[in-house]
């Protein structure tokens, strides 16, 4: 299970780093598409923080860190690679990925900060209450971290792009939405939690 839940940590970052690029509206509020999953690895590092413990989840961050500067380097290189001649949408991959590009480093820097800052409050709450009150710890921690990841990321990635008006509304409503996805999602934590206890190996899998 725990080889699972990093698959799908990683995968959703690199997901969010190439659906970060778009922005599009609901209700008039604008929000980066890369918002539908990159909330979800705060879920997983909860998850396997609480099943597997601190030292498992802060792994699974630097697991996640490194494979974000891995795929930026590829984005680099695979922009540079000469277009063969029938190739005619250089310019638009250049567009989307170059952009991506960006969308990336801002990811890298809100990514180090917040998921540190999840991981801590996590197991700072844990250590006072034990295996009690996961939807307390899971909440708090995730609300916390998301007000850090969404202002350094949003800033960074779209600041001298949009209004500065319309930079503080995404802020603002990204973390509105990423405080109702964490209430909402505190019931996948439970399973999880129970899908990976019953899964756990006598001997940790990340050891």
């Amino acid at each position: 299970m725990f080889i699972y839940l990093n698959a799908l940590f990683v995968g959703l970052l690199i997901l969010a780093n190439i659906l970060g690029v778009k922005l599009f509206t609901i209700g008039g509020y604008v929000l980066p598409a890369a918002v539908i999953v990159y909330v979800i690895t705060y879920l997983i590092t909860d998850v396997i923080g609480e099943v597997y413990g601190k030292e498992a989840a802060k792994k699974t961050v630097q697991a996640g860190f490194f494979t974000q500067i891995i795929a930026l380097i590829f984005i680099v290189i695979a922009i540079q690679l000469p277009a063969a001649p029938f190739f005619e949408s250089q310019q638009e991959f250049e567009s989307i990925l170059g952009a991506g590009f960006r969308v990336m480093l801002a990811s890298l820097i809100s990514y180090v900060a917040s998921q540190n800052f999840d991981v801590f409050i996590f197991h700072r709450l844990k250590e006072k209450q034990g295996e009690k009150k996961l939807w307390l710890r899971n909440n708090l921690s995730t609300m916390s971290s998301q007000l850090i990841d969404t202002t350094l990321f949003i800033t960074i990635a779209f600041v001298g792009t949009v209004p500065t008006n319309v930079l503080i509304s995404m802020i603002a409503t990204q973390y509105v939405f990423k405080l109702i996805v964490a209430v909402i999602d505190t019931p996948i934590a439970y399973l999880l939690v129970k899908l990976a206890r019953k899964n756990k190996p006598a001997q940790p899998a990340y050891w």
